[in-house]
């Protein structure tokens, strides 16, 4: 890979692969699907969604058959691949969700959140996940007056969704040295983590409470309930017959038979560094390895790594015409150059190291941008999905959630308003494509401009995007 300007380590990885999984090295091989079978529980997705979801299920009842079937193998697509942010964020579309349930019911799903990421340590330790957890709390970061703006806003608002004080507050700027900065707010609701060994850890621990986890079997469709016969997931290998068959697919939900236009395949791109000089470290700061992220509309967010390293992650090629699914995980050389530009832009120490990897993955982004839990006991079928940026502490929350379902237990987590949420389908091409391409180059624009300028203002581009991409 030929990125301009940017400098690259001797051993760059072009191959797409994750440093998460590199970092860990090869997983023993897994087993494919031997042929038909049937279960009592089918999990289609090896992600944290799908890992999650089986090991609470085992833990509640171990008497069920529970299997699970991944088209490559655990944590292969965003859960293995992002940026390793345990975080309580708010879900997307909290005014959505609460013009049908309430103001109350979506603070109900925020401070599950919160707890959500405590549950993630508390079982990672249990279990004796190794996968260099810190709870080191979110640090967000203006650099701008617009950004500053825009961040006061949040921290205001974040109130009507149940974040008090304690929760999320204006901060100082002494916990870490970002060039140009104008302003930081902090939660302590976040944790960093390494993906690809909380995936790895979780497999071996659902392993051992008797799920069956087969790999390289790619779910071609999904069959409900009917009154002749059981729920189905349909492989090259054979179909696995269910009483309830749970799609955990996010981005990958697409190449599903049915599903096309579900959720949108929404590629975010990632560059690792080299382990920066104790000289960097030292000028950076940042000795807390707080979560980072910056207030761009085309933002990035970063996370040192336990080897002294930075992983930066944001929109790249942020969709493919007709919601086309890479696997490769290849990494567009503009991204790699602009995720490269915008680490030296807040760190300038930074300079100091190469770049190590690019890698991409995949997120599902419904079109109302609601996460959804569902369980349909008529037809034997359930999903989850849609958590975008907190996906790996809202898969938590979900797997819980479908557990009580599925078990037909009321619980708090069953009457969360995500719960049965029925998301709209997106719109067909080639309007799907030339929206997204028109929405994030205005909002590219709009961060050029906000650089450029003293107002604290949000530039009208970026209006003008949110109306296009409905925000």
């Amino acid at each position: 890979m030929d990125v301009p300007s940017v400098p690259l380590a001797p051993d760059f990885d072009a191959g797409g692969t994750p440093y998460w999984s590199r970092a860990l090295g090869d997983a023993p091989p897994g087993e494919r699907l031997p042929g038909p079978m049937t279960a009592d529980v089918c999990v289609v997705g090896a992600g944290c969604t799908g890992l999650w979801t089986a090991y609470y299920l085992k833990r509640a009842d171990p008497g069920l058959r529970v299997v699970v079937l991944e088209r490559g193998t655990p944590g292969h697509g965003a859960s293995g691949a992002g940026g390793g942010r345990l975080s309580g964020e708010s879900p997307a579309a909290c005014a959505r969700l609460a013009r049908r349930h309430g103001r109350f019911a979506v603070i109900a799903l925020q401070r599950a959140l919160f707890e959500t990421v405590d549950e993630i340590v508390r079982v990672a330790v249990d279990e004796g996940v190794e996968a260099d957890l810190l709870k080191s709390g979110l640090l967000y970061v203006a650099r701008n007056p617009a950004q500053l703006a825009r961040l006061e806003t949040h921290v205001r608002l974040s109130r009507t969704w149940g974040w008090a004080e304690r929760d999320l507050h204006l901060d100082t700027l002494d916990r870490v040295n970002v060039a140009g900065a104008a302003g930081a707010a902090w939660s302590p609701h976040g944790a960093r983590v390494q993906p690809a060994a909380l995936v790895r850890g979780l497999a071996r621990a659902a392993a051992g409470l008797g799920v069956e986890i087969y790999e390289h079997t790619p779910v071609l469709r999904i069959r409900p309930r009917s009154s002749v016969s059981p729920a189905a997931a349909a492989t090259p290998h054979g179909t696995v017959a269910a009483e309830y068959v749970i799609r955990a697919t996010e981005g990958f939900t697409a190449a599903l038979e049915g599903h096309h236009r579900d959720w949108l395949p929404m590629t975010t791109s990632m560059i690792v560094t080299t382990p920066l000089p104790a000289g960097s470290w030292a000028e950076i700061g940042w000795e807390g390895a707080e979560l980072l992220a910056d207030l761009a509309h085309a933002g990035v967010r970063l996370q040192r790594t336990a080897d002294g390293r930075v992983a930066v992650g944001g929109r790249g090629r942020p969709y493919r015409y007709g919601s086309r699914v890479a696997d490769s995980g290849r990494t567009d050389p503009g991204a790699v150059a602009a995720l490269w530009r915008a680490l030296v832009a807040m760190f300038p120490a930074a300079s100091a190291a190469s770049v190590a990897g690019a890698w991409s993955g995949l997120l599902g982004v419904p079109r109302d941008r609601c996460p959804s839990v569902t369980l349909d006991h008529r037809t034997g079928l359930g999903h989850a999905g849609g958590f975008a940026l907190s996906g790996l502490t809202a898969s938590n929350l979900a797997a819980r959630t479908l557990r009580d379902l599925l078990l037909e237990h009321d619980t708090p987590l069953t009457a969360l308003p995500w719960v049965h949420w029925r998301n709209r389908r997106w719109e067909p091409e080639p309007l799907r494509w030339l929206g997204i391409q028109a929405g994030y180059a205005l909002y590219r624009a709009a961060d050029a401009h906000e650089r450029s300028s003293a107002s604290p203002k949000t530039s009208p581009l970026a209006r003008l995007a949110a109306v296009l991409t409905r925000r």
